[in-house]
């Protein structure tokens, strides 16, 4: 160990001074690229090690700075990291919300803009509270205020975008072993400990303590990946999920309707040697009751011959009161209905009225108006098990999987990124959905309009997926699983807390602290 510490001494002094201080401008040039660097962490290009390299970079640039600059310094590294990574917003305005150029490049970068915010205000409360505790406080407080951040950001603001945070980006690393265990904010506090570990080592002389620690972390994490949490309850299921490739600006057309439904059902017979065959997001393009008697009652006949249980998604309205409701509903031996509960906001409702409603008519995107369902909603099953049901933006929130758990055998996502096109969004989307496997210790069913339609197993690997873009049907075996990992059975909450109390406790001894030194410094 001694060898390996004089070896990074060594590397460390042959680096070039460039000798620039904490509140140069290069610094502050440099944060955007690091926020690029955190997006090229994420799929579909997963360099797992770029996370780590650009929170390295912005945990030292809040060094020996001011808060202000700080938060700047956050802000400038969110534009990178937002302006990239969400850039497929444009798509979704443009391409298929009929806004210009200009007008989509604005409020995409307005868009971006906005959930910057939030890496500065970690930046501004690290260094606000490292003012009053300058001792474990410079290891703890940026990680702490990064996740903390992430919380906010991705739980509550807006009914919460979890996009871009950072344990989405280990998948393939040692610390995807903490998913099934503490989640994704346990998973991105280790990442952001380490580091700020790492800026620590080149800081002080304490680099034995700091890379045994890290060692450990690491360690335990790549031997919790072996680690089966979940086991298999029953024989194989085979299933089959219809990608009808419909696309985005075709698919409400009303003179589209019937050739959408043929498509469906043509691909959906195909597949009755299945035991589960799942369509995606709304992939019916009509209300349950306008299609229910001519085209669902035949349908579920031949199910029911060929004992095969469907999974369909279609919007539900309600006449009295009228409500509309993005719905899925099981149809063969059992017949059940689950209506989506956590509602894409500007998508399936509008939130910040009337400015959100103004900006969509002046723009002329008409979007839902959706009722978001029951919080307490019964388990549906299908092929002889319950599972647990994610409509399209709920596979981001690992609070919506482990509802129903344990009785829940696997687990359906169905989705719609038509929205998004060829973009980042569907192998982002795809991520998150297999951290849910992951943290579940279940399989998780994919099934998309345009991709990417996958079967993901308990451990989030993918099994098999289906080419985007394509007409086809992705065909499979899963097995039912039991039992429940430590996620599973605490949530978010254990982690959350323990952070927040950290952040006190680190807060409280600053201020013990300072109080001691203006008593010692007063004359007697």
């Amino acid at each position: 160990m001694r060898d390996f510490l004089l070896f990074l001494d060594g590397i460390y002094l042959k680096l070039p001074r460039f000798k620039l201080n904490a509140n140069s401008k290069y610094w502050d040039f440099f944060s955007v690229f690091a926020g690029l660097l955190l997006t090229l962490s994420f799929s579909p290009f997963d360099y797992s090690c770029l996370s780590l390299i650009a929170l390295v970079f912005l945990f030292a640039c809040w060094q020996n700075i001011s808060a202000k600059r700080a938060a700047l310094r956050g802000y400038l590294f969110g534009l990178g990291a937002f302006g990239s990574g969400v850039s497929w917003v444009y798509i979704s305005m443009h391409d298929f919300g009929g806004a210009n150029v200009l007008l989509a490049c604005l409020l995409t970068f307005l868009f971006s803009a906005f959930w910057a915010i939030f890496p500065a205000l970690a930046g501004f409360l690290s260094v606000t509270t490292l003012q009053i505790n300058q001792g474990l406080g410079r290891i703890l407080l940026p990680p702490v205020s990064w996740i903390l951040s992430e919380y906010v950001r991705g739980y509550w603001l807006l009914n919460g975008f979890p996009w871009l945070q950072i344990a989405y980006s280990q998948m393939e690393s040692p610390l995807s072993g903490y998913l099934p265990v503490v989640g994704v904010y346990g998973t991105g506090f280790i990442l952001a400990l380490t580091a700020a570990c790492i800026v620590e080592i080149f800081r002080a002389n304490k680099k034995l303590l700091l890379i045994t620690a890290l060692a450990f972390l690491w360690g335990a994490g790549g031997l919790l990946r072996d680690q089966n949490w979940t086991h298999e309850i029953g024989p194989p299921i085979r299933v089959s999920m219809v990608q009808g490739n419909i696309a985005q600006d075709q698919k409400w057309r009303p003179e589209n309707k019937l050739n959408t439904l043929l498509i469906y059902k043509k691909l959906t017979e195909e597949h009755w040697d299945s035991n589960v065959i799942i369509w995606p997001e709304t992939a019916i393009p009509a209300y349950l009751d306008q299609v229910q008697e001519g085209f669902l009652t035949p349908l579920v006949a031949d199910a029911k011959r060929h004992n095969t249980d469907l999974i369909i998604s279609v919007p539900v309205r309600d006449s009295v009161p009228t409500k509309i409701y993005n719905a899925v509903i099981t149809l063969g031996k059992d017949h059940g209905m689950y209506r989506k509960t956590h509602l894409l906001p500007f998508g399936e409702y509008q939130p910040l009225q009337p400015l959100s409603g103004f900006v969509l008519d002046m723009i002329q995107i008409r979007l839902g108006d959706f009722t978001p369902g029951a919080i307490d909603q019964p388990l549906m099953k299908a092929g002889g098990y319950p599972f647990i049901t994610l409509v399209c933006y709920e596979d981001a929130f690992g609070v919506l999987s482990i509802k129903g758990l344990p009785d829940a055998a696997y687990l359906v996502n169905v989705t719609n990124d038509g929205w998004f096109g060829n973009s980042l969004e569907p192998h982002q989307h795809l991520q998150m959905a297999r951290v849910r496997a992951m943290e579940t210790g279940r399989f998780m069913l994919r099934s998309t309009n345009t991709g990417l339609t996958a079967i993901v197993s308990p451990k989030g690997k993918i099994i098999t997926q289906a080419m985007p873009f394509q007409e086809t049907v992705l065909t499979g075996t899963i097995m039912p699983m039991g039992g429940m990992t430590p996620y599973a059975r605490l949530g978010d909450m254990p982690v959350i807390g323990a952070i927040v109390i950290l952040l006190l406790g680190l807060l409280g001894n600053g201020v013990c602290r300072s109080g001691l030194h203006v008593k010692a410094a007063r004359p007697y």
